[in-house]
């Protein structure tokens, strides 16, 4: 039986093209255009992978993140919403990618792949972790670049796991610095602008146009499977 994606969204233009681009993936598809639906659906219908838009008209959607993220749902937030404020508001209750309309239908796709994928075999500190040229073995605390060991300093290799731990995830500025330099610095982002320049000088191919470390401006990082 092929996974089930939740859309939820008031608008049923909206609904109609994602049905239509999920199901020409293979996937099944349910919807609903409120939150209480959404909410019912979540837990009696069952689902996979919800694709949740914010502006609900009983109830915002971010209020629903964490709720769905209770429920074992992978979330990605689909929304007009643009503010980086709202996309760090998501990401750090939980939502595991956010993707802003109007959208490309295959790139949400390919994102609701990776989100499936996660969820079905979430990444453990038990195996190594290849990212195009790059290994991060977190067992060893080792990471290989074309089969060569990288010596990292401590807080470049703390971030680096962090992302690692959450691949093709946008992590936030907020909860790097929090899981890396503690709540006292969780407004530095500076600290962790430059242990990025460090990590992409020793990891990309040209640091100055990373395609593994990703920034998403003004939110966070993403560490790319490629």
């Amino acid at each position: 039986m092929s996974p089930r994606i939740l859309v939820v969204d008031d608008e049923p233009a909206i609904r109609r093209l994602v049905r239509g681009a999920v199901e020409r993936a293979g996937l099944s598809v349910g919807e609903a255009a409120t939150a209480r639906e959404a909410l019912v659906a979540a837990r009696h219908e069952g689902c996979e992978l919800v694709l949740l838009d914010l502006g609900l008209p009983d109830r915002d959607g971010l209020e629903l993140v964490p709720l769905l993220k209770a429920m074992e749902r992978a979330v990605i937030v689909l929304t007009a919403r643009d503010a980086t404020a709202e996309k760090v508001a998501a990401l750090d209750l939980g939502a595991d990618d956010y993707v802003v309309k109007p959208f490309d239908t295959d790139e949400l796709v390919a994102r609701i792949r990776t989100g499936l994928r996660h969820r079905a075999g979430a990444p453990h500190d038990g195996a190594a972790q290849v990212f195009g040229a790059v290994a991060v073995d977190l067992p060893a605390r080792r990471v290989l670049r074309d089969g060569a060991e990288v010596k990292l300093t401590r807080k470049e290799y703390a971030v680096l796991a962090e992302l690692a731990r959450h691949p093709d995830r946008v992590v936030t500025h907020a909860h790097l610095l929090r899981a890396v330099w503690g709540d006292a610095h969780v407004d530095d982002v500076e600290y962790l602008r430059v242990t990025m320049r460090g990590l992409r000088l020793k990891l990309e191919e040209d640091a100055a146009t990373p395609v593994l470390l990703r920034n998403e401006p003004g939110v966070g990082y993403r560490l790319t499977s490629g």
